[in-house]
């Protein structure tokens, strides 16, 4: 339906009728709402969307609807309703006539952040006496900024820091708010020739200029991110089917209770006959839970009463009925003391827990001690959570993705030869989308595609299409997952403890976007995959020279020299303790080391002795710029015109070294260290199982792959002889072998 805008009014000619009013605002905004749901109209003095279709999970209650009875006064309170109608529906004829409005709509809970600072600044206006939208002034615009950035919550004057830019620039936008769409208001609108702070924009006043800032968001520490992920990784792929299958056990159990009778008279046959079964099996007695025996102290029992942990209602279960009166334990107490007395009590669930191996050594030991029916629903939410964990720090996903999970994303495993295999998960990407989001899918490594299978299984009911995590607080899950890791529990299976310190989504995320760009050819891979991770967003890797993508690119080439230089720093090390490295360039390299660490090598001419640790710092530094990590050696570009693969490729004027073409064993600038040995040893059994393979007559594929394993063998020789040497003498293998 077209509405064509209405003249606008003067000043003091009354109010004219709305364009909005009567309108179904989820028509007019695109929102689906179930057949039968009663429509949401503009006169509403809440606009409740729970029932709209496509909503986001992470999407709380609150955001779901526009409560404009925060506003106290009528004519204020209709121009909350059009600013808020203006916000979901900026193609509506009323509002594209206006020059400054938004072209985009913005998402509800947008939306309803703006109608909260709307109505905070209107009832600042109410009480300093400004009764009319018209009376708002320059003045009164930096009054508010001012009282908004004070934080004076407690009322008594006194400066308790305010709130971040990004409140600031929100109190800002509202302001601008109230002149940008003065002309659609029919109620009370502000002077024509207001412009506050010079017309300058929100985030100029605001200082949240954060196209000029790196991203502040940090990573999470290593010393907390290594025994975060292991732990992780431990309950979900070595506990994580063990605590599956006990959980749908207890969950059955429930569900069979439900279907029991409830007794009319004693059952006294059915009972001695359960005591009976405990006593000569000599299986303990089950245990009430911990709360349930402080409720019995409460109600008067003695603490050296005999049968004071003794789960009765699990008794009478066993005995086939639901209940178990206490009645009936006078008459039982004798014979229930006397099993007790011979067998003890202890937890019911996980009494036949299987052997595992611990954390981080060979010792065998049960998954899991005896638990009390509330433990085993706290266990099998403690492993929600690490699959969780596991899941958001190694994909990269938001928050927002991680709760549109379903069960049945996993999508089947495509397998591309041996060892490569390819898991993929299906979600949504909600950010920067259109109601409803976008589906895709991400790329993930098996551990990650074993978690999310882990946390299908350990749902109630694991049809495909409910919601995974749904909507979730991670810091409470993770503060929960923590202490459990740090308890006695995880304290006996041998996991180490988590240290304190700041742990989020967005930090994981963080996190997990440096790593990989620490990989050989990171750059390109964390682009391609992060891209991937936030594909349709406003603010794309595709940017303008020196916009987000050089940001981005700059962020990246730090980390990667602080990664190199990390390697370099090691290696130096490694050579103060007299492990050195092989190779063709492993000579040059001792050299320099010992020039760094002021010692002599041999047949080198004496070193200049280093003043300072920043001395040794900044030597070190120098040689990491020109380091290049491969797979299988380190590359030290020193020299463009002595790298072999450049004079292979013809390419004399390239500026990086094609690593891809890299022949380590006979490129004087290439070097072999400990961490490179178990990519020759996999050359070496490749190299073997092929020639074995052979037929007698395939004699030239077979000197081929002889001349690569005898190659293979000579660099591992050479790593090993490195690894052992006494004093600074390197070992350097022959250029032309």
């Amino acid at each position: 339906m077209s509405i064509v805008p209405a003249a606008p009014a003067a000043a003091g000619q009354g109010h004219r009728c709305s364009p909005f009013a009567g309108a179904d605002v989820c028509e007019h905004a695109g929102f689906a709402l179930p057949p039968g749901t009663r429509p949401v109209m503009f006169d509403d003095d809440v606009w409740d969307f729970t029932q709209v279709t496509g909503l986001p999970v992470q999407l709380p209650a609150s955001g779901r609807r526009l409560d404009f009875t925060a506003i106290g006064t009528a004519s204020w309170r209709l121009v909350g309703k059009e600013l808020m109608f203006a916000l979901l529906v900026p193609r509506h004829p009323a509002v594209i006539v206006l020059p400054r409005a938004l072209r985009t709509p913005l998402h509800l809970q947008t939306c309803n952040g703006r109608l909260r600072e709307t109505a905070r600044l209107l009832d600042w206006m109410t009480g300093c006496g400004i009764a009319r939208l018209q009376d708002l002034r320059e003045e009164h615009c930096e009054e508010y900024l001012l009282h908004r950035g004070r934080g004076d919550a407690a009322g008594d004057g006194e400066d308790t820091g305010g709130p971040g830019p990004s409140t600031r620039n929100a109190v800002v936008l509202t302001m601008l708010d109230l002149i940008s769409y003065r002309d659609l208001f029919t109620a009370d609108r502000v002077q024509p020739g207001l412009r506050p702070w010079g017309g300058r924009s929100a985030s100029a006043v605001s200082g949240m200029n954060t196209g000029r800032h790196e991203n502040t968001t940090q990573p999470v520490a290593e010393e907390v991110l290594q025994p975060m992920l292991a732990a992780a990784l431990y309950l979900t792929g070595v506990l994580g089917p063990h605590v599956a299958g006990l959980a749908g056990q207890a969950r059955m159990a429930r569900e069979a209770i439900r279907q029991l009778p409830k007794p009319k008279l004693v059952p006294a046959r059915d009972l001695l006959i359960v005591l009976d079964r405990h006593r000569q099996e000599g299986d303990p007695l089950p245990r009430l839970a911990g709360h349930d025996i402080r409720q019995r102290l409460g109600s008067g029992w003695r603490q050296d009463d005999p049968l004071l942990l003794v789960s009765f209602t699990q008794l009478a279960v066993q005995a086939g009925f639901r209940e178990f009166f206490h009645h009936w334990l006078p008459a039982l107490r004798p014979a229930i003391e006397d099993v007790a007395a011979a067998v003890g009590t202890r937890p019911w669930w996980g009494r036949t827990a299987q052997h595992v191996q611990a954390a981080g050594g060979d010792t065998e030991l049960p998954w899991t001690l005896p638990l009390h029916g509330l433990e085993v629903i706290a266990l099998t939410e403690i492993t929600r959570t690490a699959a969780l964990v596991a899941t958001a720090g190694l994909s990269g996903m938001r928050a927002g993705e991680l709760m549109e999970l379903r069960t049945g994303c996993r999508m089947p495993v495509e397998s591309h030869g041996p060892g490569r295999d390819r898991y993929r998960l299906a979600s949504k990407v909600v950010k920067g989308q259109q109601l409803g989001g976008t589906a895709d899918q991400w790329v993930v490594i098996e551990p990650v595609f074993t978690a999310i299978e882990v946390a299908e299984h350990l749902r109630e009911a694991p049809h495909n299409g409910a919601l995974l995590f749904g909507r979730f607080n991670f810091g409470t899950r993770y503060q929960n997952f923590r202490d459990w890791v740090n308890g006695p529990h995880g304290h006996r299976l041998g996991l180490d403890p988590i240290p304190d310190g700041p742990v989020s989504l967005r930090m994981l995320r963080r996190t997990f976007a440096i790593t990989l760009a620490y990989r050989p050819g990171g750059i390109l891979a964390s682009k391609i995959h992060m891209r991937h991770l936030s594909v349709a967003t406003s603010e794309g890797y595709a940017a303008r020279p020196g916009g987000a993508q050089g940001r981005l690119l700059a962020e990246v080439n730090r980390h990667e020299q602080q990664a190199k230089l990390e390697v370099v720093i090691a290696e130096f090390r490694n050579y103060q303790a007299g492990i050195m490295p092989a190779g063709p360039g492993a000579r040059e390299l001792t050299e320099f080391f010992a020039h760094v660490d002021g010692t002599a090598a041999a047949g080198a001419p004496a070193p200049k002795i280093q003043r300072s640790d920043r001395d040794i710092l900044n030597l070190l530094s120098k040689r990491a710029a020109i380091l290049h990590q491969g797979t299988a050696n380190y590359c030290w570009f020193a020299d463009p015109s002595r790298a072999l693969c450049l004079r292979l490729a013809g390419r004399p004027d390239a500026t990086a070294p094609l690593i891809g073409m890299c022949d380590s064993a006979r490129c004087p600038q290439a070097t072999h260290h400990a961490v490179h040995r178990d990519v020759w040893t996999g050359n070496i059994t490749s190299c073997q199982v092929f020639i074995g393979s052979l037929g007698p007559t395939r004699t030239t594929e077979k000197a081929r792959l002889q001349g690569d394993l005898d190659r293979a063998l000579r660099v591992v020789a050479g790593i090993d002889s490195a690894s052992h040497a006494d004093g600074h003498d390197a070992q350097e293998e022959d250029p032309c072998g």
